[in-house]
């Protein structure tokens, strides 16, 4: 058995060590395992303490109070009765006072020259002899004066012309020991009562208070991914657990939201995706069955260009999973001035021209290929849908603390009732013209995408005729 750290170094799975973890494993398995039992243990553990301390405070206050009122009435009479030992005036048989039990009047030598009826004929209660004046105070055990019950006896030494005088005053402490067996057999029986009322009562109101989770548990059990249409019931108390299963319900959902988003997702990527597999697969077939080398030409043309249309609706697909798994966003300091003026500069000799109005320095958080993704893809379906014309602008509206990016064109623009949907995913309001023009429906759904992952917005602007796209994006501050 080797050592580390001074302490025996012990074996897994050896007697010893099974010995050692017995303990531990008692405990695990001893201690509660539902809420309703930890609150109702908890509960009792509590109140048993605070019952404990509160029992024991009132026996030290009761007793102190009782030995208090004992101890002053026994000094009070030891003191008189000494002021009459030193004036020559102590009689032989002295009478106690209400409040105290017997007298005893000692001098330097142990003899006694006074005591109270009870006392007659005893010897000094104690055979120790102060040497100065004073006053001592004590509790005895009662065995002295042959008493049953505690005594608290107060000494005083006193001079007089014969010398050192000692009065002993006691009182008995019946009444404090009779209250202090009193109380302690009361707590005895009330601490474990009280202690057991309050268990039962929060198993029940614990029991009923957890009744609702129990309802939101099992119904959250029998929901399925085939089935996310049914809800927890919602109690009518207006308190957190209602507040819970609200947000449960919520949660709910958006879960079925992003499922039946999901299920439509993979339905028209897979209906997107066939139609280029198809026709690459249709032309591969046709220059396998007719190897004339005057067709190659336009079959691999055709076969490349699919290939194209292809592979960006998969970088499309994987930009829109990256942008629905993604928890934080890119937060780096990007000039979009000049994202917009490089997305714009590539464009100079396209088909539709696109005109410039590019405010300077304005600057956004977020990550620089995402912004130049957002502005090209807007740029795309303008160009796209424009007829002569495409118009880029990029200015700051510092009332809102946003960037403002607008593009807009002159084409059909869109229809009011159309200027939400275009935003969802592999819409396209002509479709047999944007199919031929390379449009695959994603374009707008991902700028939509970047421009909210950025803490910003995308919407149509209803500014004229054509279609124009304003995105807010919030303006680097720091």
């Amino acid at each position: 058995m080797a050592e580390r750290d001074g302490r025996p170094d012990i074996a897994p799975g050896t007697v010893v060590h099974r010995v050692i973890a017995m303990p531990r494993r008692l405990a695990r398995r001893l201690r509660p395992r539902s809420v309703r039992a930890r609150a109702t243990l908890g509960a009792s553990v509590v109140v048993a303490l605070a019952l404990g301390v509160a029992s024991f405070g009132l026996l030290g206050l009761l007793e102190n109070n009782l030995l208090r009122n004992a101890q002053n009435a026994a000094e009070r009479q030891a003191v008189v009765t000494a002021g009459l030992a030193a004036a020559g005036r102590l009689d032989a048989v002295l009478t106690p006072d209400r409040g105290t039990d017997f007298l005893q009047v000692v001098d330097a030598s142990g003899r006694v020259l006074a005591a109270s009826p009870n006392l007659a004929g005893r010897p000094a209660l104690s055979t120790a002899r102060p040497s100065a004046p004073g006053t001592v105070r004590g509790t005895w055990n009662g065995r002295p004066v042959r008493e049953e019950h505690r005594q608290r006896v107060v000494q005083v030494t006193t001079a007089t012309s014969k010398g050192l005088v000692t009065v002993y005053a006691g009182t008995s402490l019946r009444e404090a020991d009779a209250a202090d067996e009193f109380i302690r057999a009361s707590l005895i029986f009330a601490v474990p009562l009280l202690v057991l009322t309050v268990a039962l009562v929060t198993w029940r109101v614990t029991g009923w208070a957890l009744r609702p989770v129990e309802a939101i548990r099992a119904e959250v059990a029998e929901i399925s991914d085939r089935d996310l249409r049914r809800r927890v019931p919602v109690p009518p108390s207006q308190d957190e657990i209602a507040r819970l299963a609200a947000t449960m319900n919520t949660t709910l959902d958006r879960l079925e939201a992003s499922v039946v988003r999901q299920r439509q997702f993979i339905a028209d990527a897979s209906h997107e995706l066939r139609s280029p597999i198809t026709v690459l697969r249709t032309q591969l077939e046709v220059a396998q069955a007719h190897p004339d080398p005057a067709l190659w030409g336009e079959l691999v043309s055709g076969a490349l260009e699919d290939t194209v249309r292809l592979q960006d609706l998969a970088s499309d697909l994987l930009l829109l999973a990256r942008l629905d798994t993604e928890q934080a966003p890119p937060s780096d300091a990007v000039d979009l001035t000049d994202v917009v003026r490089e997305a714009a500069r590539t464009r100079k000799l396209d088909r539709v021209p696109v005109d410039t109005d590019i405010a300077p320095h304005v600057t956004v958080r977020g990550s620089a290929l995402r912004l130049a993704r957002l502005v090209t893809n807007l740029l795309d379906n303008a160009q796209r849908h424009a007829d002569h014309r495409v118009l880029l602008s990029l200015r700051v509206d510092k009332a809102r603390g946003t960037a403002v990016l607008e593009v807009g064109d002159d084409g059909p623009g869109i229809p009011p009732a159309d200027r939400e949907r275009v935003f969802e995913r592999f819409t396209r309001l002509d479709d047999a013209r944007s199919r031929d023009q390379g449009g695959s429906g994603l374009g707008l759904a991902i700028a939509r995408d970047i421009a909210t992952q950025l803490g910003g917005s995308l919407h149509v602007e209803d500014a004229g005729p054509g279609a124009h796209l304003l995105a807010r994006l919030p303006l680097d501050t720091s």
